[in-house]
């Protein structure tokens, strides 16, 4: 008896799958709100980048719309029901996800190399302190620099950021984009408390929830989303729970793999119309981004202005399950100026996108409390017009 064939899909699928499992298509998760949202994706990216707002601020406008900025820091950092940890990057976490990343933990711990040198008696000490006056920041602790540059940190830093890797420290929210620490025997409740579960068991942990919060993906995909090794998901993909699938036009390097609760039915509803943060776990991985969308994106804000090609902070836009164009957004008093905004494709294929890119700028304009909509410039530049015609009709 032979095996099953793996389930054939269409390439558009596939993409409307993902976009499905990262809620982007279909009924927005009201009830569940922001914190739904983070149980559903598994990993929020933070970034110190604020240009409408923190990216961890928009993926839930993405997602929900017009969600209060105040609401969403209230969901993450209230109640304890997350926390931030090293999973795609600096991420908040929801707090159930304490134990899958006791390998992470464990590899920390046993490190015998770090770029700052911990003095004696040093961790001892801003644990003491933690314990004694409860949640605080660095500079509460003692402060975070020498004095030097931005990496020159202070002794209370570096133990305090070596105690949050090893587990013995958890940061328990943001304030004022400072890091709040709190020890974890009062922070994570204590049946999650625990490293207790064996490196491979919490890879195939992770690799499911990111295969469900993807839906369908390569091997190369489920590593890059909580950042493991292609190795340790391939040891561990057989026992996730996820299925083989065929993508057409991902090629015979890019063996597929979906979770079955995504294929069950058929996705369908409302596409989302709204500009991303670069870090959205929808296209936070550019390869995957260029395989799915077609869509070639790149953070511009580390380049020299003279060689950006679409701004600082170039949004992507997303409207009907594509990805058709980007925007590099500013803000000015009241108004919210459109740097650039380029659209891709054909001038003709350009031309439809115009009312989704005006729409997508006029919602986050009322959403960060803008009252107008300037465009600087535009590519192609014969839309200039249609554009800024578009946005004084929406």
């Amino acid at each position: 008896m032979t095996a099953a064939q793996p389930l054939q899909l269409s390439a558009d699928e596939a993409r409307r799958i993902a976009l499905r499992a990262q809620g982007l298509l279909g009924a927005p998760d009201r009830a569940g709100g922001v914190r739904g949202m983070l149980r559903r994706l598994g990993s929020v990216q933070l970034d110190t980048i604020s240009v409408l707002a923190r990216s961890h601020e928009l993926l839930p406008y993405a997602r929900l719309g017009a969600v209060g900025r105040a609401a969403v820091e209230e969901a993450y950092w209230s109640g304890g029901r997350s926390f931030e940890y090293w999973s795609h990057a600096a991420c908040v976490l929801p707090i159930e996800e304490w134990p899958l990343f006791a390998f992470r933990r464990r590899a920390y711990r046993a490190r015998e190399s770090w770029h700052h040198e911990l003095p004696p008696g040093a961790y001892e000490k801003v644990i003491a302190q933690l314990r004694a006056e409860g949640p605080l920041t660095a500079t509460e602790l003692g402060g975070a620099k020498n004095g030097g540059p931005w990496w020159d940190w202070s002794d209370t830093k570096i133990a305090v950021e070596r105690a949050l890797m090893f587990g013995d420290v958890v940061c328990v929210e943001r304030r004022g984009w400072k890091r709040v620490y709190d020890l974890a025997e009062r922070a994570v409740p204590g049946e999650l408390r625990h490293d207790d579960l064996p490196d491979a068991e919490c890879v195939r942990r992770l690799v499911a929830q990111a295969g469900a919060a993807m839906g369908v993906a390569t091997l190369a995909d489920l590593a890059d989303y909580h950042r493991l090794r292609i190795a340790e998901v391939a040891a561990v993909i057989a026992d996730t729970g996820l299925v083989p699938v065929v993508v057409a036009g991902w090629g015979p390097h890019h063996e597929a793999w979906a979770d079955p609760a995504a294929l069950a039915t058929a996705p369908r509803g409302r596409h989302r119309t709204t500009l991303l943060s670069p870090f959205d776990s929808l296209v936070w991985d550019r390869p995957r981004t260029e395989r799915m969308f077609r869509f070639t994106h790149r953070l511009e804000a580390y380049v020299p202005k003279p060689k950006r090609v679409y701004g600082y902070f170039a949004m992507p836009l997303l409207a009907g399950g594509r990805l058709l164009g980007r925007v590099d957004p500013a803000r000015e008093g009241d108004t919210l100026v459109a740097r650039h905004a380029a659209f891709e494709g054909s001038e003709a294929r350009a031309r439809k996108a115009v009312p989704a890119m005006a729409e997508a700028l006029a919602e986050a304009a009322r959403w960060v409390g803008c009252g107008r909509v300037t465009v600087e410039r535009v590519t192609p530049t014969e839309l200039h017009a249609p554009l800024a015609a578009a946005l004084a009709e929406v």
